[in-house]
């Protein structure tokens, strides 16, 4: 289905729903590249949406490494599940449930990403943090100030290190009878880290 190992599968390419958000392609591509992936590496997509970090993390870690996607929305569930099956991975486990209650009973991350969580965000930071592997990357998208406020307090008192905070803001073009013109979507600021 995808013939290419770099990342930033176009957005049309997946299966889409209007009630599951996704990560666009542009900013799924920083987000890919900040969590430094190999093959045979076991990686969390925490409040996978659409699954397309799932998706994409796959192809990165190779048949010899495992995604365990997370979200606690049946039609997220269900929607990843489908893109799975329409790029033919088989190495990633889909759970419906609450990431709070459900990562302390995962195995041990090699990179964790960490998206939409219902405003749990530095809870799951916290329990990620827990999970994380030495030398284990996380990688958070955050669209609210107030999150990304508490996300940076807790990445101060948990052990990482090399914290990388990037700010992404994409503009798209779009045809107009008159020509073309760039539409801004919104910014998404991406936080990164290493466990010590």
């Amino acid at each position: 289905m995808w013939d290419y190992k770099t990342p930033g599968i176009p957005d049309e390419e997946f299966e889409r729903t209007e009630k599951v958000p996704i990560t666009k392609e542009e900013v799924r591509t920083v987000q890919i590249s900040k969590a430094r992936l190999k093959s045979g590496q076991t990686v969390y997509d925490i409040g996978c949406g659409s699954g397309s970090i799932s998706v994409e993390a796959a192809l990165q870690i190779e048949s010899s490494g495992k995604i365990i996607a997370i979200d606690y929305d049946q039609n997220a569930v269900d929607l990843t599940k489908k893109n799975l099956e329409k790029f033919e991975l088989s190495n990633v486990s889909v759970i419906l449930g609450n990431a709070k209650e459900k990562i302390l009973e995962l195995e041990e991350a090699d990179a964790i990403f960490v998206g939409g969580t219902g405003g749990d965000t530095k809870e799951i930071v916290e329990l990620s943090e827990k999970k994380l592997k030495i030398g284990g990357r996380i990688v958070i998208g955050i669209i609210l100030i107030e999150t990304l406020y508490s996300v940076l307090q807790v990445m101060d008192t948990l052990q990482f290190k090399d914290v990388d905070i990037t700010q992404v803001t994409i503009s798209k073009s779009r045809k107009t009878t008159t020509g073309t013109m760039m539409l801004a979507r919104n910014p998404v600021t991406i936080i990164s880290a290493t466990k010590a």
